[in-house]
């Protein structure tokens, strides 16, 4: 007996057919509207009233219509899609910020395409000019290697923790704000000084953090001590822990490295915050839950990426009666439990 599986005949052996696609003709009859009216409210015209585009949205859910991207893309001379360059997605910081890129991007109509900068953000540029993306966004490590690179000419950029200037727009957390008021609030505790673990000399942030730890001593007339260094792993904060021993107070560049630091202090007896008080920066998830939870900085990922794809759909869109907001997105200080007045 033959093999229903291997029959041609079979129902489960032919490939399952697509329904058809919903044209914009349909669309415009179901709202009792017409083609050019559709044609607006996919490609975001403000020339449509608010009511007769929720009815054109309405109908577009009810029937499932997708705008064809190929075809808009012909009409606009825009892809409808953005890049994002990284040189390593491992970071709690970089694998938050293409999620939250991801989503901000898909709310404006736009797709995203991630390419690795670990051979070089020009070959990245090079690569997304190929794809034909609209614009890119460039992540943290990545955008130190922006400045010295040669874009392919009409690639928009957004460049996430770089200085401003040079011929792309930037957007940053106030690393620099979050800083003093982590230093600060260690000083208001009764604490000496403040010993600083600091991130990579290369990175932007890291540079910002730490001229803001140095500030808040500045202000306050203490002696700075001098800077730890680590590379963000939770490795790097638990080798540093030696240089550390001394401090009543440590504020660590961001909270996998406080992680370490907090285990270092354990091992040796040191205890948190008693002993020790220890503040971090990002506010990951896992903060919270750290054993003690964690006092650090809070950088709002979600609002970052929002700002950068805002900045960069302005640019691609020519939008001038609609400008982003500005490109610092502000941070917070949240206490927890590995702080408290020294004893």
């Amino acid at each position: 007996m033959a093999d229903a599986r291997n029959d041609a005949s079979s129902p489960t052996s032919r490939p399952r057919e697509l329904p058809p696609r919903v044209s914009m003709a349909t669309v415009a009859a179901r709202a009792g509207v017409s083609g050019q009216t559709v044609s607006r409210v996919v490609n975001g015209s403000p020339r449509v009233d608010p009511e007769t585009r929720a009815r054109v949205e309405s109908a577009m859910a009810e029937l499932g219509y997708r705008p064809h991207r190929a075809a808009r893309a012909l009409r606009t001379g825009r892809s409808q899609t953005i890049g994002l360059v990284a040189t390593t997605l491992a970071t709690v910081g970089n694998s938050r910020m293409l999620q939250a890129t991801a989503e901000a991007a898909a709310e404006r109509g736009y797709a995203l395409t991630v390419v690795s900068a670990a051979q070089g953000v020009e070959e990245a540029f090079d690569r997304l000019a190929e794809q034909e993306v609209d614009g890119a966004v460039v992540l943290n490590e990545a955008s130190a290697l922006v400045p010295g690179a040669r874009p392919p000419g009409g690639l928009r950029l957004v460049v996430v923790d770089a200085p401003a200037g040079g011929s792309f727009v930037s957007v940053h957390s106030d690393h620099r704000g979050g800083a003093v008021a982590a230093t600060t609030r260690l000083l208001e505790l009764g604490h000496p000084t403040v010993h600083h673990l600091a991130g990579p000399v290369d990175s932007f942030a890291a540079s910002e953090r730490e001229r803001g730890w140095s500030a808040a001593l500045d202000a306050a007339g203490v002696v700075r001590p001098e800077v730890v260094r680590g590379d963000w792993s939770a490795d790097a904060g638990f080798a540093a822990g030696p240089a550390l021993a001394a401090a009543s107070a440590v504020f660590c560049a961001n909270d996998q490295m406080a992680l370490g630091v907090l285990r270092w202090f354990a091992e040796a007896g040191r205890r948190i915050p008693e002993d020790v008080s220890v503040v971090g920066f990002d506010d990951v998830p896992d903060a919270a839950n750290f054993r003690p939870p964690l006092t650090t900085v809070r950088q709002d990922f979600r609002a970052l990426a929002e700002r950068a794809v805002a900045t960069l759909v302005a640019e691609i869109e020519g939008d001038v009666a609609s400008p982003p907001p500005g490109p610092v997105v502000p941070t917070r200080l949240i206490e927890r439990a590995s702080t408290a007045p020294r004893q």
